[in-house]
């Protein structure tokens, strides 16, 4: 582990027993086959568990739609990504000459899918308990800012919502192209409102934020608050 991989440690709380899966977590799939794509993948599901019962304990008088809302709000990449950069995560990751070239240091989707990438690497070395501490130290601030009345919902909800209230179906979205480099995909999606003869189409690095966008389109056309 590098001077400066122990300096992030320290930062996390955390001291691991196999420093090698920091370093993993800590390098981009631009760099090689080494990459922290499987700890990322980990990672999000013990972050969004994390969360879940963090929540649950915290605000035991609120409705499952209410507790999603706020999960969503905390596990979303501007959540990530805020908190990699509090973090200084840029000055650790290990890019490929071309992504490092194009600034990947600061970019929003690597910060993000690298911080998933240690909270998989912290569970893969110590285990739930110590992921979970982890997660909870980095978010702490998050946590207390945390206001359930004033959670605003997301587009796709607050879409689907407009369309349930008045007995619509349920919007369909469509992934028509998925182009760029590998470590650099461009998604854009269409979404399918029931009654309406047009489409409105979105865009993003990832489907997810691709259908937020179709969706926050839609809601502007019908009204939908």
């Amino acid at each position: 582990m590098t001077d400066r991989d122990t300096g992030l440690a320290r930062v996390l709380g955390y001291e691991f027993s196999d420093p090698s899966l920091l370093r993993q977590a800590l390098t981009h799939r631009s760099a090689g086959r080494y990459n922290n794509e499987r700890l990322e993948f980990l990672g999000d599901s013990v972050l969004s568990l994390v969360v879940a019962q963090e929540l649950f304990v915290r605000y035991p008088d609120l409705p499952e739609g209410e507790l999603s809302r706020l999960r969503s709000q905390l596990v979303c990449g501007e959540a990530l990504t805020s908190r990699a950069r509090v973090l200084g995560l840029g000055n650790h990751l290990v890019l490929g000459e071309g992504e490092n070239r194009a600034g990947g240091h600061d970019r929003d989707s690597i910060l993000a899918d690298a911080l998933e990438a240690v909270f998989g690497a912290v569970f893969k070395d110590g285990g739930f308990t110590a992921a979970q501490k982890v997660i909870l130290h980095v978010y702490a601030i998050l946590f207390s800012a945390l206001d359930p009345g004033r959670v605003e919902k997301d587009p796709k909800t607050r879409l689907q919502e407009f369309l349930q209230k008045r007995g619509l179906a349920v919007p369909l979205y469509e992934t028509i192209e998925v182009s760029g480099e590998s470590h650099r995909l461009r998604f854009i999606v269409e979404c399918h409102v029931s009654g309406s003869a047009e489409p409105t189409r979105g865009e993003g690095t990832s489907r997810r934020q691709a259908e937020q966008d179709a969706a926050a389109k839609a809601c502007l056309r019908l009204g939908a608050s």
